[in-house]
C-alpha cells in the first residue's frame, strides 16, 4: 500500500483528505522501521505480548536450570527453602518476564515512562529477589566436584573481586542512569534494537552485582558487615530522588526528538517525561527504603544468631568445668 507522506503532501497539492485517508489506513512508522504502538491500555498490554525474543529464552532456561537443581535436591534427601524458589521464579525472573516479554515492550520506546518501569524493575527489584533466590548456593550444592571448584574458581577470581566489591558496584550503579540518560547513549539506544536489549541486560548485571552483596545469601567475596552494608545502601536513598527531580525538571527532551517524531496523538512526550522522572524519584526511593529495612532486619537476626551461640558455647564451658570439679 502507497504511505504519502503528509508534509510531501502539503506541497505537492495532494487533498488533504486523501493524504489523512492514507495516513490512516497505514501506521506511522518511528524512526527504527517499527509501527507505533496503539494507545496505552490495559487491553494492549495483554495483546502485544511477544515470546519469541533472546531474553524470553533466558528466562526460561534459567527457571529450568534453577527447577532442576531444586529436583536434584529433593532426590539427594536434602530441603531447599520453598520461599527462595518462590522468590527466584516469581518477582525475580517474573518481574524480569513482565516488563520485558509482556506487551509493555512495545511501549519502552514511544513511552519514557514505560522505560523507566522497566528501568526500575530490571535494576532494582529483580535483582534483589535473584539474590534472596541463593542461585549461587543451590549451583554448589547440586553441581559435580569439577564445574563446582570452576564455578567457586570464577566467584573468587580477581575480576570478580573488583566487579563485586560494594563501593565499585555502588559507583557502577550511580554513574549508570546518568551516563546513559545524559549522554547520547539513550538516543542511540531508541534508534537500535538490539542496544536497547543490551541495556536491558546491563540493567540487571548492574541491579545483581550492587544487591548480591548487600544481602549477603550466596558465598561471594569482599563481603562487608552488616552496619556497612546498611551505610551504603542508605547513601543510595537520596540517588534516585536527584535522578528523577532532575528528570522532572529538565526543560530538553531525552531522546532528542525521538518522541515528538513518532507522532503520538493520544500522548505528550514532556508530560510523559515528568511522570517518567517521577516514577523513578517514587520508585527508588520505596525499594532503597524497603532494602534498608531488609537489611537491618538480617542484622539484628545474626545478632541474636551470634548470642545464641555465644550463650551455647558459655553453657558447654560451664558444663566442662562443673564436670572437672565433681571429677577432682
Amino acid at each position: 500500500m502507497l504511505h504519502v507522506d503528509p508534509i510531501f503532501a502539503a506541497t505537492s497539492g495532494i487533498p488533504s483528505s486523501v493524504a489523512a485517508a492514507t495516513s490512516a489506513a497505514v501506521p506511522s512508522l518511528a524512526a527504527g522501521g517499527e509501527a507505533t504502538p496503539p494507545p496505552f491500555t490495559i487491553s494492549a498490554v495483554l495483546t502485544e505480548t511477544r515470546l519469541d525474543s533472546w531474553l524470553a529464552l533466558s528466562l526460561v532456561l534459567a527457571a529450568g536450570i534453577y527447577l532442576y537443581g531444586v529436583h536434584r535436591l529433593r532426590i539427594r534427601g536434602d530441603r531447599w527453602p520453598v520461599a527462595r524458589t518462590v522468590f527466584f521464579l516469581g518477582p525475580g525472573l517474573g518481574g524480569i518476564a513482565l516488563v520485558t516479554v509482556s506487551g509493555l515492550h512495545a511501549y519502552d520506546t514511544a513511552l519514557l515512562s514505560v522505560h523507566m518501569i522497566q528501568h526500575m524493575v530490571l535494576s532494582m527489584v529483580s535483582p534483589i529477589f535473584l539474590a534472596l533466590g541463593a542461585p549461587m548456593t543451590l549451583a554448589l550444592r547440586t553441581l559435580p566436584v569439577g564445574p563446582r571448584k570452576r564455578l567457586l574458581a570464577i566467584v573468587h577470581s580477581r575480576l570478580a573481586r573488583v566487579y563485586s566489591f560494594p563501593l565499585v558496584a555502588f559507583a557502577i550503579f550511580v554513574v549508570n542512569p546518568f551516563a546513559l540518560y545524559f549522554t547520547d547513549l539513550y538516543r542511540f539506544t531508541l534508534e537500535h534494537a538490539w542496544a536497547h536489549e543490551l541495556v536491558h541486560a546491563h540493567f540487571i548485571m548492574t541491579g545483581c552485582v550492587f544487591f548480591w552483596p548487600l544481602l549477603g545469601l550466596d558465598p561471594l567475596p569482599g563481603r562487608w558487615p552488616y552496619p556497612a552494608r546498611a551505610l551504603l545502601m542508605l547513601l543510595s536513598v537520596p540517588f534516585h530522588t536527584v535522578l528523577g527531580l532532575t528528570i522532572m525538571q529538565s526543560t530538553t527532551l531525552f531522546g532528542g526528538d525521538w518522541y515528538p517524531s513518532l507522532g503520538l496523538t493520544w500522548a505528550d512526550p514532556r508530560d510523559d517525561q515528568v511522570l517518567a522522572g517521577g516514577i523513578l524519584w517514587a520508585g527508588g526511593e520505596f525499594v532503597s527504603v524497603t532494602m534498608l529495612a531488609v537489611l537491618v532486619v538480617q542484622w539484628v537476626k545474626q545478632s541474636e544468631r551470634e548470642a545464641r551461640r555465644i550463650d551455647r558455647e558459655l553453657d558447654r564451658q560451664e558444663a566442662r568445668e562443673r564436670a572437672a570439679e565433681s571429677t577432682a
